[in-house]
């Protein structure tokens, strides 16, 4: 039996801005990380919440900044709860918290509109940096941009202030300006 999909685990996820500052490998791997997850958790859509669970799984930068290590461990249990509790009223659901509007691609169904917003901002943030690629940072950023996405949600249940990360994450990425 052969299951049709129009995405794959082993694409980069489209963006209206990918011929500009495609993805870091890191970052497209980040991505694909999500959408496994979304699939192995029985969800239609990618969310916000599988890009920073993948992100911080996947990204020692990312990870650094969080207020130290309980405070990941909060966030990253309630990732994990999220198929097995938390998060079970969100499966079946499409993720669109308003904040930013999005007009999906054609081909982005798999990717929930806050999630494809939040994917074509990083991108977007490294073209404003001069950068030829987003990496974590740019997703992190964008991710806690949206104040009623899954992401800032989950991240407010565990004790994580979305906006100190934002700073912290901005911070670090024009530092690295700086010192080049």
């Amino acid at each position: 039996m052969h299951h049709r999909t129009t995405w794959t685990p082993e694409q980069v996820p489209p963006s209206r801005t990918a011929h500009v500052a495609p993805l870091t490998a890191e970052l497209a791997a980040v991505a694909s990380g999500a959408r496994r997850r979304a699939v192995r958790d029985g969800d239609r859509h990618t969310d916000t919440a599988h890009l920073l669970h993948s992100l911080i799984e996947s990204d020692p930068e990312v990870r650094e900044m969080f207020d130290g290590g309980p405070q990941l461990a909060r966030v990253l249990g309630y990732l994990v709860q999220r198929s097995i509790g938390y998060g079970l009223r969100w499966q079946g659901t499409r993720e669109d918290s308003g904040s930013f509007p999005a007009v999906p691609d054609p081909g982005t169904q798999a990717w929930s509109p806050s999630a494809a917003v939040a994917l074509d901002r990083a991108v977007r943030r490294a073209v404003l940096r001069g950068e030829p690629r987003a990496g974590g940072l740019d997703l992190l950023a964008a991710l806690v941009a949206d104040p009623r996405c899954r992401a800032v949600e989950v991240l407010e249940r565990a004790g994580a202030d979305a906006a100190r990360l934002a700073v912290r994450a901005a911070g670090r990425l024009d530092g690295a300006d700086r010192a080049e």
